[in-house]
């Protein structure tokens, strides 16, 4: 059973009000007090029930989570783990909205966090890194409104952390991979971004390039095509690559817009003979994998991220610390053999 500040009040034999001051750090206590009181708290391993706290003050939080319009797969099912994650806040007195916007547009995205309301005590934003995304983000900072990047960073900004993976790593990775899987053939590579204006593209892409470079000297990396993470704008620019590059060995793809990679694949039967590596474990990404079309995924959990914004963003406002092991987001490695 759960200790109680009653019982923590009962075994240092001081009054109830006395161990809300001690546990609360307010002054006008005796030092032999304090003592007692504390060594009593850790004998009970006493741990305040925060919401129950909230609760008794009245004391709520609202967040807005700034997640992308279009139909991109993963940001689908992230929107989707913000709404479990928002049942579970409301729990802790917390609550989210949801706000879609198109973050590929610099202007837009920092209109949207410009003319947030004042009410929101945080925000959860999927980042442009661009110098507008970045003004805005400082002026919420300096309101005292926390702010959160989620998957796409604007690190030079005033937010309080980011929650995503380490995306130059995760480039690295997908080079890797590709080398081995090429090994012994010598060709281009090309890579698909969804725009160089988000960071987590371009990370991955310098990733991505500075071990194919290096290390696999017999493999070409093309020029990014950015298709905006647009099914049918990636198709096209995929068939037309497939077209005019007959020595094409493989395609990485850093960003979204996978059904159109395959579709121009498919179309050219030249799937099998094309290593392709792409990211995020999707209901297309996985079926493409199953296929054999697509040979390895990089991913990212969405349902942890969710989760870890929310928590950061609660904590801080409460006062709490974080743990950064349990904030820490993981890159995952699937072949069609581990598939979950």
């Amino acid at each position: 059973m759960r200790a109680t500040l009653e019982d923590v009040a009962r075994m240092a034999g001081v009054s109830l009000a006395t161990v809300d001051r001690v546990v609360n750090r307010r002054e006008g206590v005796r030092a032999k007090t304090v003592a007692r009181v504390e060594a009593a708290v850790a004998k009970l391993g006493y741990r305040a029930d925060v919401a129950a706290a909230r609760l008794a003050r009245g004391q709520t939080f609202r967040f807005a989570f700034v997640l992308p319009t279009g139909s991109n797969s993963f940001m689908t099912n992230l929107s989707e783990q913000v709404r479990r994650t928002a049942e579970w806040l409301a729990s802790q007195r917390g609550f989210i909205d949801i706000l879609h916007v198109d973050v590929f547009d610099p202007d837009v995205l920092a209109r949207t966090l410009e003319e947030l309301s004042p009410a929101y005590h945080g925000i959860a934003v999927i980042a442009l890194d661009h110098p507008r995304v970045r003004a805005a983000i400082d002026d919420l900072a300096a309101r005292g409104v926390a702010v959160v990047t989620l998957v796409s960073d604007a690190p030079s900004a005033r937010r309080l952390h980011y929650v995503g993976i380490d995306n130059p790593a995760a480039g690295r990775t997908a080079a890797t991979l590709m080398g081995r899987f090429l090994w012994g053939r010598q060709g281009s590579v090309a890579v698909v971004a969804g725009s160089l204006s988000l960071r987590d593209h371009t990370e991955r892409q310098f990733g991505f390039h500075q071990i194919l470079t290096s290390e696999y000297p017999d493999l070409v990396v093309l020029p990014v095509l950015e298709g905006r993470d647009d099914s049918e704008r990636t198709r096209v620019l995929t068939a037309e690559l497939l077209s005019r590059r007959s020595d094409l060995l493989g395609i990485y793809s850093c960003g979204a817009g996978n059904r159109g990679i395959a579709e121009a694949l498919e179309a050219s039967g030249r799937a099998r003979d094309v290593v392709w590596i792409a990211h995020e474990l999707t209901q297309h990404t996985q079926r493409f994998l199953v296929r054999g079309t697509i040979d390895a995924i990089i991913n990212q959990d969405p349902g942890h991220e969710a989760r870890s914004a929310a928590r950061v963003l609660l904590a801080h406002c409460s006062g709490e610390p974080i743990s950064a092991d349990q904030e820490r987001i993981r890159i995952d490695i699937f072949l069609r053999d581990n598939l979950p």
